[in-house]
């Protein structure tokens, strides 16, 4: 079995979710420029 952080298995899921649907977005604050407060949105654009 993987072992993933919280941090980790949050961004798997949104990028699955992003690939499956075209239309879904993220948004708040330092999402783009900061990755997040918590990196979850690191490397999906």
């Amino acid at each position: 079995m993987a072992v993933l952080t919280i941090r980790d298995a949050l961004n798997q899921a949104l990028r699955e979710e992003i690939i499956r649907d075209e239309n879904v977005f993220i948004m708040g604050e330092e999402v783009a420029e900061y990755d997040g407060a918590y990196k979850v949105t690191r490397g999906l654009w």
